[in-house]
């Protein structure tokens, strides 16, 4: 059995009965007090101020209701919002139509961004590149994404993606936790905890945030938090350079022996905490403390790519030897998915491009292009496809009007939110297969639209938790990645 299989590190805890003796009178009423006060107000409140995980016979149950196609995913999150015009979303009928205004009835009154409502016109900004068909499946790509063109037929396209949000932080918030305004459990804190780990020596939910890419828009751990589930399902974020988990290592002058001893102890006095209030948080701690021991070993092995050959850095492109990188990160998301970590999600910023999209897009695409095809390969030739979900996409899409000054040569696109692209590839989705269509001017869906909440269902559904039961109660509630809505698309599973 290989070594991430092995049985998880346990702490030795030392005799409570020493320290329980010791507690003096002071702390017992202090302890009395607080835990009959907590009883007289979760009486009065129905226990609605407690959060309350399911039982693992419960979770264990779910998990058996939907078949698992998947074991693994890795999102790879375009952050900013793609245009689907210069990607994937063809539209051939623009092309004589540069400068022409948005007609009223495609626009339909809809909802405009701040940046431009006050234009005296909307302009058409028909895309600078040209598109071809590949592969059996005669799938039209930008000549931007030459590489991703190779391996269309592994892509199952949905082009009828839609949300509610139309600005950055609401918009990516509701992708990665169901809802528009933060506090909510991550899609991966979900996962993990719906799920569990196959790794006792490495989270379940590993984030990665490319070094290389343009800071237009920024990112916020909450992303990946974990919300009002236990902390041990937030997301850990892997950084490159010497520490690539903050506060992992140990302190200079502190060896592995000290570290052992004060975990013991810090076990130890954790336990007595949770006799003493019965706060689940607290188990949560001592599940961290011990998951940080045991990845001092763990994380240093995963992080290095040394070893890969040549052929490997060649696959991903030259940028995969620069640590940190997009390309280097997809790379990393391979052998962490080989570890058997459940969710990895990768962020890649600089898709916001309200001005200069031409010159953006070549940019950004060229940064992702050769890795992303390269870790649909890589996972092709490993067998680790067939079980393994892959996500590209970004928050929402870009408008078919320029974003201020338009010319043949230069235009921007500002948000969209009515309809935009993203592709799925891997376990239990249909390969070579476009679903949804748009009408000529990408605006508005015109078959098969997919909702935010559908992508997040069918999410589930591949990894065998149904949306519909996976829920923590929390205040009184009853919460779900879902919140009270989703379908999963059967239309696009295989």
């Amino acid at each position: 059995m290989s070594a991430h299989h092995d049985e998880p590190f346990r702490l030795h805890t030392p005799d409570l009965a020493d320290l329980n003796q010791k507690l003096d009178r002071r702390a017992f009423f202090q302890r009395t007090a607080s835990g009959l006060g907590a009883l007289a107000l979760g009486s009065l409140m129905g226990n609605s101020a407690e959060a309350s995980p399911m039982s693992e016979e419960k979770l264990e149950s779910i998990r058996r209701q939907v078949a698992p196609k998947a074991k693994r995913v890795v999102y790879l999150f375009m952050a900013g919002g793609p245009s689907q015009f210069e990607t994937f979303d063809y539209k051939p009928k623009l092309a004589n139509m540069l400068g022409k205004g948005l007609p009223d009835s495609v626009r339909g009154g809809q909802r405009l961004t701040g940046m431009s409502a006050n234009q005296a016109n909307l302009p058409i900004a028909p895309s600078l590149y040209k598109f071809d068909q590949y592969g059996k499946s005669r799938a039209w790509v930008s000549e931007l994404l030459p590489y991703t063109a190779q391996v269309v037929d592994e892509l199952c396209m949905v082009k009828s993606l839609f949300t509610e949000q139309i600005n950055h932080d609401p918009a990516i918030t509701f992708f990665q936790t169901g809802h528009q305004l933060p506090g909510r459990p991550s899609i991966g804190s979900w996962v993990s905890y719906g799920l569990g780990s196959e790794n006792q020596n490495l989270p379940a939910f590993i984030v990665l945030v490319s070094k290389n890419a343009s800071k237009d828009q920024p990112l916020y751990a909450r992303l990946w938090g974990n919300g009002f589930l236990p902390s041990e399902h937030q997301g850990v974020q892997f950084r490159s350079g010497k520490d690539p988990v903050l506060f992992l290592n140990n302190p200079e002058g502190y060896d592995g022996t000290d570290r052992g001893k004060m975990l013991e102890y810090l076990t130890q006095l954790n336990q007595v905490q949770n006799e003493s209030w019965g706060d689940p948080e607290v188990n949560a701690r001592i599940s961290q403390y011990e998951m940080a021991f045991r990845m001092q070993t763990s994380v240093p092995e995963v992080m290095d790519t040394a070893g890969e050959p040549d052929e490997v850095f060649e696959l991903y492109g030259s940028d995969s030897r620069d640590k940190g990188s997009y390309a280097a990160n997809c790379l990393l998301a391979r052998k962490l998915l080989e570890k058997d970590v459940r969710f990895v999600q990768l962020y890649h910023q600089g898709w916001d491009h309200h001005g200069s999209l031409p010159k953006g897009m070549v940019k950004q695409c060229k940064q992702v292009d050769q890795a992303t095809a390269g870790l649909i390969v890589d996972l092709k030739r490993r067998g680790m496809l067939e079980d393994t979900l892959v996500i590209w996409g970004g928050e929402f899409g870009r408008t078919v009007y320029s974003q201020g000054k338009l010319s043949a040569a230069d235009y921007g696109r500002d948000h969209h939110p009515r309809c935009f692209t993203m592709w799925m590839a891997g376990a239990g989705v249909k390969p070579g297969f476009s679903y949804g269509q748009t009408d000529d001017f990408s605006y508005n869906i015109i078959k098969d639209p997919v909702h935010v909440h559908d992508v997040q269902a069918t999410l589930l559904h591949l990894l065998g938790a149904d949306h519909e039961q996976l829920v923590y109660k929390y205040q009184g509630r009853r919460f779900r990645l879902t919140d009270v809505h989703g379908r999963v698309v059967n239309e696009i599973l295989s």
